[in-house]
């Protein structure tokens, strides 16, 4: 196949990262590549692109619904890059990248419903709010520090002009 794909590793991370990245190869071999990354996410919609190396225009793009437990049904996009908005449930979808009739690679992605989106988002904020804390103390503490520090310097500097 052709594209990148990342090695995720899910234990044994950095800090308390839940995943982290541990390389970046080329997919070669089997055309399943795996999971990706969309290119811009937001609440309502999702914008997913399907593995391919310029021209663009050189392949054909076949983009499928993955329903568990059933056949998977082909989209009408032929596009390199589609848009699906979240719905009240998570969706899987698979884009197959083709050229002269080959499938030359594949790459999934999960859309996430509206709830697990908002979930996900209130959950980043909360944990964002106690770094913004901690953050903001050890700021607070910095700038009082600076300020002693200048303060004791100017009278230090008044004390000598006087005493000259």
């Amino acid at each position: 196949g052709i594209g990148i794909r990342e090695v995720l590793l899910t234990s044994g991370c950095p800090t308390t990262e839940a995943k982290c990245i541990v390389r970046v190869e080329e997919c070669r071999g089997p055309v399943d590549c795996g999971w990706g990354i969309p290119i811009s996410e937001g609440l309502a919609c999702v914008k997913m692109p399907c593995i391919y190396i310029p021209p663009e225009n050189r392949f054909k793009y076949v983009w499928k619904m993955l329903i568990p437990n059933k056949t998977a049904h082909i989209l009408p996009s032929d596009s390199a890059i589609m848009e699906a908005c979240r719905d009240t449930h998570s969706v899987t979808f698979q884009c197959e990248t083709e050229e002269n009739g080959n499938i030359i690679a594949s790459v999934k992605y999960t859309v996430y419903a509206t709830t697990e989106m908002q979930t996900k988002k209130s959950r980043r904020i909360e944990t964002g709010q106690s770094r913004i804390t901690k953050t903001d103390a050890i700021l607070v503490f910095c700038l009082v520090t600076g300020i002693i520090v200048t303060i004791g310097v100017i009278f230090t500097m008044i004390f000598m002009i006087l005493h000259w």
